[in-house]
């Protein structure tokens, strides 16, 4: 049932499973990124900071034993000696533990960023069975490790054997040569090791990082259902959704239509479209759309103006760019003004016209 379900599992992850893995703590993350800037970091402090602590040792030493003769026997100022010394010890093996600590966040940080996930702080039964340690050990994943650490080991071997082969007669007579120049080659010699190291390990690096996302995609896929699941979690039922946009679309068409009376004109194309204006002189500073739509909807607009006695006047081309740029509730553009102005006009002239003629009677 279990390969079943995986087999299922063919669709890509969509960004919320993405993120409900990364509020897990489950990113895509490389131990070797963090392997090696952990040794960039060994690098840089052996590079520069072996050779200052060196020489400080080397002339405290130096100090001690050619002002031998006038050191003082008081307990007190031999502990202070030893005080002293301790202290510039410390503090350079305090700035190489803070050059790690920062190297190994860097190398989550460059992967991932800043992720903070309590639920991995807390403590589990199961990673305490022996059961599932030795399941973890031996399994695909422990036997995936297991030949990953050994092709490290041959590559990063391979490649410190290019570095030390034509050293080889130079390390021979090393025993024959004093102290200081031992130690100058050994420090070389490290460090063209640790740059070799440091060459093939972010090869290795770069090749884990791409696996490890790979194995991330693999293991957050989604099946069909489950993406509809989301989807209807996130979005709503489809079938509410469109329930839902009808019943506004009706509320909105019957407000639309109680507004249609207070209309001053209607604009038609005959019959295909229907567009309400309101304008009233020192009230609006421009028409406004009341009303607007096509077919059944332009008729109903239609049917109402006739019941108020409000004017329509047919302007196909005028009809259909008032309903494509104009908003309900708002003002009409600018650039219909001129257009709308000639039919207000009209519209007024033949209410002038009406009010005359009733007086005249």
């Amino acid at each position: 049932m279990a390969e079943e379900d995986k087999s299922e599992k063919t669709e890509q992850p969509t960004a919320r499973r993405l993120q409900q893995a990364q509020e897990k703590g489950d990113v895509p993350k490389s131990q070797e990124i963090s392997g090696w800037f952990l040794l960039a970091a060994g690098l840089a402090i052996l590079a520069f900071m072996v050779p200052g602590l060196s020489r400080a040792m080397a002339l405290d030493l130096r100090l001690f034993f050619a002002n031998a003769g006038t050191l003082s026997l008081d307990p007190g100022a031999a502990l202070q000696l030893v005080k002293d010394t301790g202290i510039r010890i410390a503090i350079l093996v305090a700035f190489a533990f803070l050059t790690l600590l920062v190297a190994g966040l860097m190398g989550h940080f460059v992967q991932h960023g800043l992720m903070f996930t309590p639920s991995k702080l807390e403590p589990k039964l199961s990673k305490l069975n022996p059961a599932e340690g030795m399941k973890r050990m031996f399994g695909p994943q422990g036997w995936m490790n297991f030949l990953k650490g050994l092709g490290k080991l041959a590559l990063v071997g391979a490649a410190m054997t290019l570095v030390l082969w034509p050293k080889q007669d130079e390390l021979a007579v090393m025993a024959l040569v004093d102290l200081g120049s031992i130690l100058g080659v050994i420090r070389e010699a490290s460090i063209q090791l640790m740059i070799a190291a440091l060459i093939v390990y972010a090869i290795i690096a770069g090749a884990d990082y791409l696996f490890q996302r790979h194995e991330f995609t693999e293991r957050n896929k989604m099946s069909r259902r489950e993406i509809k699941d989301e989807y209807k979690d996130t979005e709503g039922d489809p079938l509410i959704r469109a329930k839902l946009r009808q019943i506004r679309m009706e509320r909105s068409q019957r407000r639309m239509m109680a507004n249609v009376p207070q209309a001053s004109v209607v604009v038609t194309n005959p019959t295909h479209y229907a567009v309400a204006l309101k304008y009233v002189q020192g009230e609006t500073p421009a028409p406004v759309c009341l009303a607007k739509g096509v077919d059944k909807v332009a008729l109903k607009i239609r049917e109402i103006a006739e019941e108020h006695n409000i004017p329509i006047v047919e302007d196909p081309p005028l009809a259909r760019a008032l309903y494509a740029s104009a908003e309900l509730d708002e003002l009409i553009p600018e650039t219909h003004y001129k257009a709308v102005a000639k039919i207000i006009g009209y519209v007024m002239s033949l209410a002038k016209g009406r009010r005359d003629r009733d007086k005249s009677r």
